[in-house]
């Protein structure tokens, strides 16, 4: 149990630095924006309890929320990453029921392409990616009037993130077998 926790420790901080000193500094034309650190939340245990998930949300967002504004300047609002993060973490049981590939998903697993298909966690990561982008950039923008250039930020860069995600558990896949 110990164990277990060092390693989602160890991960969290991974992926918060990771996001903020690697990929806040990728930005292409202002359209694609790659946020990897949302895949924390994504593959966290079925039976994560709701205050946990909640909790690492909160502070998984405003880690990456707080770290820019100091280190790389990105010129994002204080606490939109938190915002969109802690979103994701409270549909996820919901987008889980909804997307649920059998009667009940097994105790003790996670929700990635190894125990459940590459085309279930497809469709997971794309669902939750999606809700992801689109509240982070309309906080972000917090105006409809560029409505049709912030729906292309929001494809363009959940696209982005899918294919890291995706990439990212095919080197997971690999090294676990």
């Amino acid at each position: 149990m110990i164990d277990q926790l060092n390693r989602y420790v160890f991960r969290f901080f991974l992926v918060i630095f990771f996001q903020v000193l690697i990929l806040n500094n990728v930005q292409f034309s202002g359209y694609i924006n790659p946020y990897f650190y949302i895949w924390y939340i994504l593959v966290l245990p079925f039976d994560t309890p709701g205050w946990v998930l909640l909790l690492s949300a909160f502070f998984l967002g405003l880690g990456v929320d707080v770290f820019p504004q100091g280190i790389a300047g990105n010129g994002s609002s204080l606490g939109t990453h938190t915002a969109a993060t802690l979103l994701i973490a409270f549909m996820r049981p919901s987008v889980l029921r909804w997307i649920n590939p059998r009667d009940e998903y097994e105790p003790g697993t996670y929700p990635d392409s190894k125990n459940y298909g590459i085309l279930w966690f497809l469709s997971y990561a794309l669902i939750m990616i999606g809700i992801h982008h689109f509240v982070l950039f309309f906080l972000e923008d917090l105006s409809l009037r560029d409505f049709l250039r912030t729906l292309l930020r929001v494809i363009m860069s959940g696209i982005f993130t899918l294919i890291i995600i995706l990439f990212w558990e095919g080197i997971r896949f690999r090294i676990s077998r």
